[in-house]
């Protein structure tokens, strides 16, 4: 019988890995394994791929999974072969075919039908989501075989693009916010051509900005041999978020800053999120612009 791990053991790691996640294991199983892998005492992932995806899945050790909320809420590009014809209970390829339908469109209605989604939209989570509703997952009473109503939720699609249209698939890339899911659009796309549809394929090319191109699959971890080698693919947690703009602070504002107070700063964005750095301590954090053109502490990975 093989020896169970103490999660209490490992080392202090600290840093960003960008995994390519593969195909059939949950989110949670690959952050596992990575830390595994890099001997880590603390992780954490930033939002879950399904098991059917692939690609980029920010994994955070140490101080840095203060971070990851800032990968969550960040948009999300994707890649995604649907199957047209057919309608899962879960919306992708791992469920069970609950009804199938002729395909009589062509490529020029399909682009129409895509058009539909593009832009501030309301969407009606699946039931197989994280989702919860009073405390529980919605996967859970999805499993039991329950169905309840659930509020649409307003999400966003920068851009919807076909890239291939054959017969009864077709290949798509978005550019989505937080919280839109890809099985949601296969289903209500399906309606909305008459025939059905779900995610055949589907993989994650970016987060945050970072690409899945940046990436590092499990294999190549595996075969670095040793935990420290494999530390070198880590990212430092402020470059992994080079999306948000950084500022620098005066010593005396980044003193009350780290504290808690809300500073003032030169050449503040109007508003967002903000890197926080100063001269003597380099890295401070993440802030958030106050309506009164100040910077507020929300993520400090360091104390001065």
């Amino acid at each position: 019988m093989g020896r169970r791990r103490n999660s209490r053991t490992g080392d202090a790691v600290d840093g960003i890995l960008l995994l390519d996640k593969p195909a059939g294991i949950t989110s949670n199983a690959a952050l596992q394994k990575a830390k595994l892998l890099l001997n880590a005492k603390k992780g954490g992932h930033t939002g879950s791929l399904d098991p059917i995806a692939t690609g980029l899945l920010p994994l955070c050790f140490g101080e840095s999974t203060k971070l990851a909320g800032f990968f969550l809420d960040s948009d999300k590009v994707y890649w995604a072969r649907l199957k047209l014809g057919a309608r899962t209970d879960t919306g992708d390829c791992e469920g069970n075919v609950v009804a199938t339908s002729p395909v009589n469109v062509d490529k020029e209605s399909v682009i129409s039908a895509l058009d539909q989604f593009k832009g501030d939209i309301k969407q009606i989570p699946p039931m197989y989501s994280a989702v919860k509703v009073n405390g529980l997952p919605l996967y859970r009473l999805a499993r039991e075989g329950k169905t309840i109503d659930r509020e649409p939720r307003l999400v966003s699609v920068y851009r919807l693009d076909l890239l291939n249209f054959k017969e009864t698939e077709i290949e798509i890339e978005l550019h989505c916010s937080h919280g839109f899911y890809v099985r949601g659009l296969a289903h209500d796309l399906g309606e909305l051509l008459g025939c059905g549809a779900h995610v055949q394929e589907l993989r994650r090319l970016s987060v945050a900005g970072q690409k899945v191109g940046g990436s590092v699959t499990m294999s190549q971890l595996e075969v670095l041999g040793n935990p420290a080698a494999r530390r070198h693919k880590l990212l430092a947690g402020d470059d992994a978020l080079s999306h948000i703009p950084m500022v620098d602070l005066s010593v005396d504002a980044a003193f009350y800053l780290c504290r808690g107070q809300a500073v003032r700063a030169a050449d503040l964005p109007a508003e967002g999120w903000v890197r926080l750095y100063s001269r003597d301590a380099g890295f401070l954090g993440v802030g958030a612009i106050t309506d009164d053109g100040k910077v507020a502490p929300r993520r400090l990975m360091t104390s001065i």
